[in-house]
């Protein structure tokens, strides 16, 4: 078959443009132009996925563009997909830098994986008193129901039970009971509970009112109010005042000489109780017995300073306490440390009216007492009868130890420094001659002013204080109309002055007690 001209000529061309082509592709696998062209280094798109009409494979006839161009990090889910959204987009330029090329940046890191939220509680986890029954008119009777959430939610691990806000719940004596119950039940007080005042639901005493045993993990948290309604209780009537309420009088008779406690934990670890407030107990407002790994902060603890035994906070048989940024304002010691208590750390505490701080009384009724590792500091207390104070019966044996007081700020205080181990709480008291032996207390940084007495230091002949130490103590006189002021008191009491006290404190004995009575094998706890 005959080829014409045109036939050829178009042969031709398509032999003209295979040989081409063949060039081409020949340059571009020799490697010629291809570092001009490339895009970025496929580790720097690492996760970006096929990127649809990149702009980082044009030049746009720019020159001086940095081959460099920063991958853009692509946000990931919890569950590890990426998340769909713009991507593709890349940084900015680097800025020049003085000299003829640029200045790069390192680089970009990953973002740091999200914190592991709490789940938030679900609907089936949070067991609100009202679904219950409970009616928080402030006068219905609400026991049952709160028992009924307890008892559902004490079934459930993590679980809430609610005291919803805006609501007053009248609740009798109760028990939040474990050991059998799940951990780590949190107990979302928003409400107020107001304690029973007849006395017939208190029979012929309880000692507490609202008790949480044997739990692990249990927090009592929220913006509510524990109010114990004391004055019930404490108040008493006054014959010459013909507005009093002769029915208010009868009641008040009926009450039962013991008076409970208004919340109590018992054998429980891990144990938090913040931000709620707990006013007008009957006696003490919150007390540990038996517990480990506690945290009390951010408290308001309030109830009128002539309120008989109504202790702040109560610690016995307790270790791994801290309590902080609280204010507690009552009858009586404001912390009151007892027996079996070690590694107890109190400081940004806020106390008056009251009694101060205390360790003690120890040693009652001839028991053994062991108290140790116990800090104090940070601490402001006003008009309040003690300070920080050591006190033990005679009779007692054990030991208290380790003990430091510091930063602690006293405004119209009666006696801001104090070890009695004469204690008393009676017009008299038997002489005897064993006692809790005291040893290691320090004092550092107490300034402020006194009212009867700067320090009282009496111990005991057969046990004498000892190691004792005073630095930067600062402490002057304030004349009150109905209080005398006195000197230094000490007697027995053996240990180091390392700055110069104001007032001076020259009856304390620089060194060691003679012999070895300070601690004797009974001391040893």
């Amino acid at each position: 078959m005959r080829l014409g001209l045109k036939g050829l000529t178009f042969l031709l061309f398509l032999v003209l443009l295979v040989l081409c082509s063949s060039v081409h592709l020949s340059e571009a696998r020799s490697g010629k132009h291809w570092s001009h062209n490339r895009a970025p280094s496929t580790s720097l798109l690492r996760g970006k996925g096929k990127a649809k009409g990149s702009s980082s494979h044009k030049q746009n006839g720019k020159g001086n563009q940095s081959p460099y161009q920063p991958s853009p990090i692509t946000p990931v889910s919890p569950g590890g997909s990426p998340v769909q959204g713009r991507g593709g987009q890349g940084s900015t330029m680097p800025t020049p830098s003085s000299g003829t090329g640029y200045t790069l940046p390192p680089p970009p890191l990953q973002p740091p994986p999200p914190p592991l939220l709490p789940a938030a509680p679900s609907q089936d986890t949070v067991f609100n008193v009202v679904d219950f029954g409970a009616k928080g008119d402030g006068v219905t009777d609400d026991t049952q129901a709160f028992e009924a959430a307890w008892a559902a939610a004490c079934k459930v691990e993590t679980s809430t039970v609610l005291v919803p806000s805006e609501l007053e719940f009248v609740v009798g004596p109760i028990s939040f009971s474990g050991p059998y119950c799940k951990p780590n039940i949190l107990f979302q007080l928003d409400g107020t509970i107001l304690a029973q005042t007849s006395a017939r639901v208190w029979g012929s005493g309880l000692l507490q009112w609202l008790e949480f045993t044997k739990l692990t993990g249990i927090a009592i948290q929220g913006s509510g109010v524990i109010n114990g309604r004391g004055q019930e209780w404490w108040t008493y009537s006054d014959p010459n005042d013909d507005d009093d309420n002769d029915a208010f009088r009868v009641e008040l008779d009926k009450m039962p000489q013991i008076k409970p406690t208004a919340l109590r934990f018992y054998g429980s670890s891990n144990v938090t109780v913040t931000g709620i407030t707990i006013v007008n107990s009957s006696q003490c407002h919150l007390k540990f017995d038996s517990c480990q790994g506690v945290m009390v902060h951010d408290l308001t603890i309030s109830s009128p300073e002539n309120s008989p035994n109504t202790d702040g906070i109560h610690l016995q048989n307790s270790r791994e306490v801290s309590i902080h940024h609280t204010n507690m304002a009552c009858g009586d010691d404001c912390v009151s440390i007892q027996t079996g208590c070690s590694d107890i750390n109190i400081h940004n505490v806020n106390c008056g009216p009251g009694h101060g701080i205390s360790i003690g009384g120890l040693g009652r009724y001839n028991t053994k007492a062991c108290v140790s590792n116990v800090t104090v500091r940070d601490v402001n207390m006003f008009k309040t009868m003690n300070g920080v104070r050591i006190k033990t019966w005679q009779g007692g044996s054990g030991l208290v130890q380790g003990i430091r007081f510091s930063n602690i700020q006293v405004s119209e205080v009666q006696t801001p420094i104090i070890i009695d181990q004469f204690y008393c709480d009676k017009t008299s008291c038997r002489n005897q001659t064993s006692a809790v032996a005291v040893s290691g207390v320090q004092y550092e940084n107490i300034r402020g002013t006194f009212t009867i007495k700067p320090a009282h230091f009496a111990c005991s002949d057969n046990s004498p204080c000892s190691e004792i130490t005073l630095t930067g103590i600062q402490l002057k006189p304030l004349m009150v109309p109905q209080f005398h002021l006195y000197n230094p008191f000490c007697w027995q009491a053996f240990g180091q002055l390392y700055t110069p006290t104001v007032p001076p404190i020259p009856c304390l004995q620089i060194g060691k007690p003679a012999g070895n009575s300070v601690l004797s094998d009974g001391d040893v706890c």
